[in-house]
């Protein structure tokens, strides 16, 4: 592989780990977010789903924009906001105003995927694309471990606000160095709302999309609650907890360039193949889940998360190169919108409803509902394996 595919990939997943590290923030701060504000669980849970609410509603509207204009604009100043709303959450002075700044963290968090996405379908050639998604998405989960880190671990040593600063930070550098760097596809005009009609006649991507509302279920209330989860039914201490949601990160990380390195080697179709894989990681996670709540000590519950975090974690990449087979080079920014959104509405729904089965029932009964959504998500990607799709060419080439 060239020069100018090892620089293309790197600094796209260095602009997804600044984005990350900053919109990753509300996850591991959840302990510190109940202590403040005098928070239960369930509505800790409502934390996250302002987050991911305001993910959800700007995700469609900038995957059009990033088709009409192209990535490099809409990438630099969305690192720029989502500084801004990381420094929003850490001053919010009232459980109200929190809410507000997360709402506003996540809507400028939603041209990092579908922006980043578009910058590798647009710049890497067929046949190298799974391997260079499959590294771009480690910037994901390398950007919310750091996070981890510095929340938790600051926490301690200075005050709870200090890694939310150094984030803020760390988002204005990089869209700068972004800025002046990186040069992508982009369009000119007055940007028109893509016809999104065409997508929905597509049944394999509507499946697929369906599917992505358990995994996002699965992957988000995972990272939104696994540091409460150690912290207070293991017994551990924050930065402990903070540790393990770190290492989650390092796991799916992993399972990300395994993953995306199985799509681009494994034989037979692309649908079929990258489906299959995408399949197996969901039945799998379906099964940590249930071992993540039988875990009752810290190094079991350790390795159960790690081992989660592989899993469940690492198949968002999958994920996208899945959708990849399905749809047309033209359509992958709108797409990937529509299908980081339905991962984002399982995110918004399953975080109070996981909380509240917290709070009532035990923590065993969250984890189960989050594994019998992965068993559901699993019997869907069968349908899209199956299904043939209505486009001549797809992003995925063979």
């Amino acid at each position: 592989m060239d020069w100018s595919y090892w620089r293309t990939v790197s600094l796209v997943t260095l602009c997804q780990v600044a984005a990350s590290i900053c919109y990753y923030t509300v996850f591991a701060a959840t302990p510190f977010f109940r202590a403040e504000f005098g928070l239960s669980r369930f509505h800790v849970g409502f934390v996250v789903t302002a987050l991911t609410l305001g993910y959800a509603i700007f995700l469609l509207p900038a995957g059009a924009v990033i088709d009409r204009f192209g990535e490099a604009r809409m990438l630099t100043l969305g690192l720029v906001g989502l500084s801004a709303g990381t420094l929003l959450v850490a001053g919010a002075p009232t459980f109200a105003l929190l809410l507000a700044a997360a709402f506003f963290l996540g809507s400028t968090y939603a041209s990092a995927i579908p922006g980043t996405n578009k910058a590798i379908y647009d710049s890497i050639a067929p046949g190298k694309q799974n391997l260079a998604i499959g590294i771009k998405q480690v910037g994901v989960t390398a950007g919310s471990g750091i996070s981890a880190l510095l929340v938790t671990g600051l926490a301690g040593v200075l005050f709870w606000q200090a890694g939310f600063l150094i984030a803020t930070a760390v988002g204005l550098v990089v869209a700068v160095i972004f800025a002046l760097v990186y040069s992508g596809v982009g369009g000119e005009g007055t940007a028109e709302y893509p016809d999104f009609r065409d997508l929905a006649g597509n049944r394999p991507y509507r499946v697929l999309v369906l599917a992505g509302f358990f995994l996002g279920a699965a992957f988000f209330t995972t990272t939104g609650y696994a540091v409460l989860y150690v912290n207070e039914e293991i017994g551990t201490s924050v930065a402990f907890a903070g540790a393990v949601l770190a290492l989650v990160q390092v796991t799916g990380s992993v399972g990300r360039i395994v993953g995306g390195w199985l799509s681009d080697t494994l034989p037979g179709a692309p649908r079929a193949r990258i489906g299959s894989i995408l399949l197996v990681q969901a039945l799998v996670g379906a099964g940590l889940f249930v071992a993540v709540a039988a875990a009752s000590t810290a190094v079991t519950v350790t390795i159960a998360f790690a081992a989660l975090g592989f899993f469940i974690l690492g198949n968002t990449g999958v994920y996208y190169s899945c959708m990849s087979t399905v749809v047309g080079a033209d359509e992958m920014g709108s797409a990937t919108a529509g299908g980081q959104l339905s991962l984002v509405a399982g995110s918004i729904v399953a975080p109070p409803a996981f909380g509240y089965l917290a709070d009532t029932v035990g923590y065993r009964a969250s984890w189960w509902l989050l594994g019998a959504g992965c068993v559901v998500a699993a019997g869907l990607l069968v349908f899209v394996i199956r299904l043939e799709p209505p486009i001549d060419e797809p992003a995925m080439q063979e």
